[in-house]
C-alpha cells in the first residue's frame, strides 16, 4: 500500500474527473438500489390493493422508468468520464515513469533484464491505471450507500439496521482486507511470475536464430512450459481467494437480508409497518449489496497493483549510474580529450581498464582496435559520461567530465553505435532526432555528407518517405549512413563510432569508412572498430589491450 501511496500526485492531477466518475457511479447505484425499492413497493402494493380504479398507478410506473433512464445514463457517464480519465492517468503514469528511467539510463543493476523492463514499462504500468476503476470508486461507492440504506432502515425498520449494517460492513470492507492479507503473496508472486513468463517469450524471440543453430530449442520450450504452469498455479490461487470472497459476500447478503425479512416480519405483525414498504426496503437491500460484489472481484486486481507499484517503485529507487553537480562548470570550446591513468571495473569483475591515458586533440581522428571484451565500447561510455571511473580523470580542455551537466557533454559528443535505431517514421524524423531545429536545407547537407542525399532525392516522397522497422526498407548500408547523417546533423564538434560497420559486408564497410573520411572534416573523431580501415579514414590507429593503450 505505501508503494501505491508514491502515486497519489498523479491521482490528484484527475482527481476533478475521478470525483465526477465516483459521482456518476454513486448515483448509478443509488438509482439502482431506488429502482428495486420502488419496483418492490409499486408491485406489492398493486397487489395487494383494494382500490381499483382509485388507486394511482401513473406516479410508481413514471418512476420506475425515470429511474431506469437515470441509471442507463448515469452508468454510460460513469463508463465515458472513468475510463477518460483513466487513459489520462495512464499516460501520466508512463511520464512519471520515463522522466525517472532515463536519468537511470543505462541502468546501473545489470539483474534486471531487459525482458523485466519491458514488463515493468508495459504490464505493471497497466496494473495501476485500473487502481480507481476497480478499487477506490466501488469501496467509496460501497460506504456512502450502504451508509445510506442503514439510515432508511434505521427510519423505517429499526431492527433491521445494525444486523444489515454490520454485514455490509463486513462485505464491504473485512472480506476485502482478508482477502488482500491472505492473497498479497500470490499477488506479488503472480506478478514476478508473468514478468519472467514474458521474458522468456521476449528471449526465445530475439534468440530464435540462435537456439535453432544450437539445438536448445527443446529445454528453452521446457522452461517456457514450466514457468506458464507456475504463473497459471499462482492465477488459480488468486482465483480461489476471489471465489472464497464472493461466497462469503453472498453469504453475508443472504443474512442480511433474512434478518431485514425477519425483522419486517415482526414489524408488520405488530403493524408498524405495511407490506408494499417491507418488500421495497427487502430489495433496496438486495440492490446494495451489488457494489460489494464489484469489490471482491476487483480485490486480485488491486493485491496485483500493489505489487505492480512496488516494482515500478523499485525502478525510481535504483541510483542513477552517475551523479550530476550541483554548480555544473561551462563546457570548453575546442578543448582537447583527455583520459589520464583511468581504471574501470564492473561489478563484481576484474578491471576492464587499468591504467590508461589517451589524448586527442580538436579536430584530430583517432581509431582504436583491439580484441572483443577488451573494454574499447567502455571507454566510449566513460567519455560520455554514462559511467564513472573508479580512479583517475576524464576531461574536455582540461576541465574534468565530473563537474560538468551530463546534457553539456552529450551536446559536445555525438554517439553512432553498432544499435543506433532507425525508427519507424519519415526521414525527416529520424533526422531530427540529431537536432530538432534544423531546416530543410541542413537535412539535406547532411545526407549529403553521408552520401545518402542521391537515394533520397530518387524516393517519391523524399523526405516524407517513411521507413520501415529498424530502417529494413533500407538496406544496411543505408540504414547505417541514415544514422550517421543524424550525428552530422548534430553539429556536436566530436564524434564517437562504435563499431558502425559491424555486419556490413566488406565492400559496404569500405565504402562507409570514405564516408566518413570525407563528412567528419574539421570534428574530432574517436572511432571503436574490428575492421581494416582505409588509408586516409584516420590520423591515428591505436591498440586496447590488457586495459591499456598501445
Amino acid at each position: 500500500m505505501k508503494a501505491l501511496l508514491t502515486f497519489l500526485p498523479l491521482f490528484r492531477q484527475r482527481s476533478g474527473a475521478l470525483a465526477l466518475a465516483l459521482l456518476l457511479s454513486l448515483i448509478t447505484l443509488a438509482s439502482g438500489v431506488a429502482l428495486l425499492g420502488t419496483s418492490g413497493w409499486f408491485i406489492t402494493a398493486t397487489a395487494l390493493t383494494t382500490l381499483g380504479l382509485g388507486f394511482n398507478i401513473f406516479v410508481p410506473s413514471a418512476m420506475v422508468r425515470g429511474l431506469s433512464f437515470v441509471r442507463i445514463l448515469a452508468r454510460y457517464g460513469e463508463r465515458l468520464v472513468g475510463h477518460n480519465a483513466t487513459l489520462k492517468l495512464l499516460s501520466d503514469l508512463r511520464g512519471w515513469l520515463f522522466a525517472r528511467l532515463f536519468p537511470r539510463l543505462p541502468l546501473p543493476d545489470r539483474s534486471l533484464r531487459h525482458g523485466d523492463l519491458v514488463s515493468r514499462l508495459t504490464a505493471d504500468v497497466d496494473a495501476l491505471d485500473t487502481a480507481f476503476l476497480v478499487a477506490i470508486g466501488p469501496l467509496a461507492a460501497a460506504i456512502l450507500v450502504g451508509g445510506a440504506m442503514t439510515t432508511i432502515l434505521g427510519v423505517f425498520l429499526p431492527a433491521a439496521a445494525l444486523p444489515y449494517g454490520l454485514a455490509l460492513a463486513l462485505a464491504g470492507l473485512g472480506v476485502p482486507v482478508a482477502m488482500v492479507l491472505i492473497g498479497r503473496r500470490a499477488g506479488r508472486d503472480s506478478v514476478a511470475a508473468q514478468a519472467d513468463l514474458r521474458m522468456h517469450v521476449l528471449d526465445g524471440v530475439t534468440g530464435h536464430a540462435d537456439l535453432v543453430l544450437l539445438g536448445a530449442l527443446g529445454r528453452t520450450a521446457h522452461d517456457f512450459a514450466q514457468a506458464n504452469d507456475h504463473s497459471a498455479a499462482l492465477r488459480r490461487r488468486l482465483g480461489l481467494v476471489t471465489t472464497m470472497g464472493g461466497l462469503a459476500v453472498q453469504v453475508l447478503a443472504a443474512l442480511a437480508l433474512a434478518g431485514t425479512l425477519w425483522a419486517g416480519l415482526v414489524a408488520l405483525d405488530a403493524g408498524s409497518i405495511d407490506g408494499p414498504v417491507m418488500a421495497a426496503l427487502l430489495l433496496g437491500v438486495l440492490g446494495s449489496f451489488e457494489v460489494t460484489s464489484l469489490i471482491v472481484r476487483s480485490t486480485a486486481k488491486a493485491t496485483q497493483a500493489m505489487a505492480a507499484a512496488e516494482r515500478l517503485v523499485a525502478l525510481d529507487d535504483m541510483p542513477p549510474p552517475v551523479i550530476e553537480p550541483v554548480h555544473p562548470a561551462p563546457l570548453p570550446a575546442g578543448g582537447a580529450i583527455a583520459l589520464d591513468t583511468i581504471r574501470f571495473a564492473y561489478p563484481g569483475l576484474p578491471a576492464i581498464l587499468d591504467g590508461l591515458s589517451l589524448r586527442v586533440a580538436p579536430g584530430e581522428r583517432v581509431a582504436i582496435t583491439g580484441a572483443s571484451g577488451n573494454g574499447k565500447s567502455t571507454l566510449l561510455r566513460l567519455l560520455l559520461r554514462l559511467a564513472d571511473p573508479q580512479s583517475g580523470q576524464v576531461s574536455i580542455g582540461g576541465i574534468d567530465l565530473t563537474t560538468l551537466a551530463s546534457h553539456d557533454i552529450h551536446a559536445h559528443m555525438a554517439l553512432l553505435s553498432q544499435d543506433s535505431p532507425v525508427f519507424i517514421d519519415t526521414i525527416c524524423n529520424n533526422l531530427l532526432i540529431g537536432r530538432a531545429d534544423a531546416g530543410e536545407a541542413e537535412l539535406w547537407d547532411a545526407l549529403g555528407r553521408a552520401q545518402l542525399d542521391d537515394h533520397v532525392r530518387a524516393l517519391p516522397k523524399g523526405l516524407d518517405t517513411i521507413v520501415g522497422e529498424a530502417g529494413r526498407t533500407l538496406s544496411a548500408g543505408q540504414a547505417r549512413r541514415l544514422c550517421l547523417a543524424r550525428a552530422l546533423l548534430s553539429n556536436a564538434p566530436v564524434l564517437l563510432l562504435d563499431e558502425p560497420t559491424n555486419a556490413l559486408d566488406r565492400d559496404t564497410e569500405e565504402a562507409f569508412f570514405r564516408v566518413i573520411a570525407s563528412g567528419t572534416a574539421g570534428r574530432t573523431v574517436i572511432l571503436v572498430t574490428h575492421a581494416a580501415l582505409p588509408p586516409g579514414t584516420v590520423d591515428r590507429m591505436l591498440v586496447l589491450e590488457n586495459g591499456v593503450l598501445g
